[in-house]
């Protein structure tokens, strides 16, 4: 492999200009050793939209009203924005891709059902990945992901983007100062979406509402998110309880008259709701969702740690002792420098630069990146295992969806897909 990383990129569709956008900022920073070599989507149109600026179909309109924060509503880009040195060759299918183009890397930005199959094509070609989460289909297909990257020794990795941004990053460090003490429990939960309930097709795609091409709804597209963060800063959760119903049968999209225009029955579940209990004692209470009628709900100071000595809330660190401070105040003033700028290289703060570097550097060293397979599938096991204890009416073991002995849910996924 040459000194600058080839990326082909397969799936061209609302998550890509985040992607880009943090390819930007590396470049920006000193950082710019790849090209994007190739596009593949589905529709031919839908890559061209992305090749050359002026050229191509328009972008596509945001499908959220949330303009920051929200990587759905990152303004469109084009490759040409970052190199018109190399333009990227255009595919509609994935395996004519690793044929022909000249690429040393995947980025996974496809449809969850094909995560593992374009994964599995992709290593088998020799290629390094890094896939968009959820990780795969089912914690099975994340499986052979990884044993099929291990077995080559290339690179697979996830995009769990939320570790790396300046906030978790803060809330780790005050954890492991032992500011709050050896932590008890973890809060956390919302309701609902302002742009998707209670019973709008979510971000205008109707495959999110099919079991069989999602693996489930927000329980897995949304809760392996907060998986990876609760793992990240409170260790592995070690066993469930949850219930997880699917309360709208039908999800629809509507214009600007409020007739519908489209409609998908609904095959997952629109909420959920579980307790955790951690391998070190502690546990917790999390729960999440696209339905609700009349308007969203959640908890206003986000996410809650509570420790021996205090807790982690609304950004602040507060002590038992009356004693207030900024979670991100503390960790400026007081942080080692080695460790701000092993996080924060370069002074990159975009979580998708930074996990796109994290990949590149696994590449070129040849160890793993922080949000590895392995660490793809934890996080999704955890997300399925909410879904197995909701199914079968009782606590289940993390370790038993691990292992396979629990998987009734995903026992049709894994049977689809011949896994």
């Amino acid at each position: 492999m040459s000194s600058i990383l080839k990326i082909g990129v397969v799936g061209c569709a609302r998550i890509l200009p985040a992607h880009l956008r943090g390819l930007k900022e590396l470049q920006d920073k000193g950082f710019g050793d790849f090209r994007v070599t190739a596009l593949c989507a589905r529709r031919l149109e839908d890559a061209q939209m992305f090749r050359k600026r002026g050229r191509g179909p328009p972008p596509r309109p945001p499908v959220t009203t949330k303009q920051t924060g929200d990587p759905l509503h990152a303004p469109h880009m084009y490759i040409s924005d970052l190199h018109d040195d190399v333009l990227p060759e255009l595919y509609t299918d994935w395996r004519e891709m690793l044929r022909s183009a000249d690429v040393d890397a995947v980025l996974v930005l496809a449809t969850v059902g094909l995560h593992h199959q374009v994964t599995l094509d992709s290593l088998r070609a020799g290629k390094h990945v890094l896939v968009e989460k959820p990780f795969a289909i089912s914690v099975r297909a994340g499986q052979l992901m990884a044993e099929e990257a291990r077995a080559r020794g290339l690179t697979l990795g996830v995009a769990e983007v939320l570790r790396y941004v300046e906030g978790i990053r803060a809330q780790k460090w005050v954890l492991e100062s032992g500011r709050i003490g050896a932590i008890q429990m973890w809060i956390s939960g919302g309701m609902g979406a302002p742009d998707w309930s209670p019973d709008i097709i979510i971000a205008k795609t109707p495959w999110r509402h099919r079991k069989l091409e999602a693996g489930g709804g927000p329980a897995i597209d949304g809760a392996v998110h907060l998986f990876d963060i609760l793992r990240y800063l409170c260790g592995e959760v070690e066993e469930i309880s949850a219930i997880a119903p699917r309360l709208e049968p039908v999800r629809v999209i509507r214009d600007d008259a409020g007739r519908v225009i489209e409609s998908v029955e609904n095959e997952v579940e629109d909420a959920y709701f579980a307790h955790l209990r951690f391998a070190s004692g502690a546990v917790g209470e999390v729960f999440g969702g696209v339905a609700g009628h009349g308007e969203p709900s959640g908890m206003k100071d986000g996410s809650v740690i509570y420790g021996t000595k205090g807790c982690l809330k609304g950004g602040e660190v507060i002590l038992d002792d009356g004693q207030r401070v900024s979670e991100r105040e503390l960790f400026a003033a007081e942080a080692p420098a080695e460790l701000k700028a092993r996080w924060f290289p370069g002074g990159i703060k975009d979580g998708f630069a930074l996990e796109l570097l994290g990949f590149m550097r696994a590449v070129e060293s040849g160890k793993p990146m922080e949000t590895d397979a392995d660490e793809g599938v934890r996080d999704l096991a955890c997300s399925f295992t909410i879904m197995e204890s909701a199914t079968l009416n009782r606590p289940v073991r993390v370790a038993d969806v691990l292992n396979g002995r629990v998987d009734v849910y995903q026992r049709e996924i894994n049977q689809h897909y011949g896994l």
